[in-house]
């Protein structure tokens, strides 16, 4: 299964009841950052999934709501006793982005290890994750991510039997391991469906969403604005309408979407929920400290 949180759902500027933008997705105990807006450390202390098993973070882009807190989560991580090297992904300027805010964090008990890229796509794996960054539209490089946990096929016990493997080593073929010879592909059925999420937001609508989108277990976009009236600042600022991200999980024939990273001109983002759910009826909009786990379908 994979669980998340949205630490915060702000955007821009941070309200006394919305952090800026941060997601803490978690797999079989090792964890994974995904931008780290200011009071991202306050948000993980409260939620309470602790920081010594975040192997990693993925930054969206440079704009200071979703990098802004990471001198102190880096912080954070040391007080935390971590010794094991902290793995971030960003697009070019990357070094540079980090060298600055560690100027206030410039001593670490552990290595932070940079990963720049660039170009349209970007493929990484961590916490058992399949990753894939993907170009979105925001005027400046700026990329969504899609997240995809892998399903092994089932295992038959019956090749097992069949090639002689005791009983008492079929964890160990389930696990991966070779046993007497014996591969696991021998005693394991095909990969079954596993589960799919996509990332993206600070865009307007590109089709590469969608299509990165398909079938996905759950999109996260944003809905930077509520509604039409609106339309004029999120072309000009290059973000999403409520309406819009709702087109795009129907287009992708998603199973729910989860909106997120609100103006600070929204004071309750469930008020323009039905707009969204015109178009899209399994739209819910994020609270920040909310937790969801996705499971294997059945």
């Amino acid at each position: 299964m994979l669980e998340l949180c949205m630490l915060g759902t702000g955007g821009a500027l941070p309200l006394p009841d919305r952090g800026l933008t941060a997601c803490y997705l978690r797999v079989r105990g090792r964890g994974l950052l995904i931008d780290c807006g200011e009071g991202t450390q306050t948000a993980i202390r409260r939620l309470g999934w602790g920081f010594r098993c975040m192997d990693g973070m993925l930054i969206t882009h440079y704009h200071g709501d979703h990098c802004g807190g990471l001198p102190g989560f880096l912080l954070s991580l040391g007080k935390a006793e971590r010794r094991e090297p902290f793995h971030i992904w960003g697009h070019t300027g990357l070094k540079a982005v980090v060298d600055g805010l560690r100027v206030v964090a410039p001593v670490l008990p552990f290595p932070v290890v940079l990963h720049e890229f660039s170009g349209d796509r970007v493929e990484l794996e961590l916490i058992g994750l399949q990753i894939t960054g993907f170009r979105l539209d925001h005027g400046v490089p700026c990329y969504g991510w899609q997240l995809e946990l892998p399903r092994q096929g089932a295992f038959l016990p019956e090749r097992a039997r069949a090639l002689g493997v005791p009983m008492g080593d079929w964890k160990r073929l389930q696990a991966g391991e070779t046993v007497n010879g014996v591969t696991p592909a021998q005693v394991m059925g095909p990969p079954r469906p596993g589960i799919r999420l996509l990332y993206a937001t600070d865009t307007r609508p590109t089709p590469t969403i969608a299509r990165y989108g398909q079938g996905a277990d759950l999109m996260i976009l944003e809905g930077m604005y509520g509604d039409e009236s609106k339309r004029p600042q999120a072309e000009k600022n290059r973000h999403m309408l409520f309406a819009e991200a709702a087109t795009l999980a129907r287009e992708a024939g998603a199973k729910r979407l989860l909106l997120t990273h609100f103006s600070n001109c929204i004071d309750d983002p469930e008020a323009y929920l039905p707009l969204a759910r015109a178009i899209f009826p399994a739209t819910e909009a994020a609270q920040d400290g909310q937790c969801l786990t996705l499971r294997y379908p059945t």
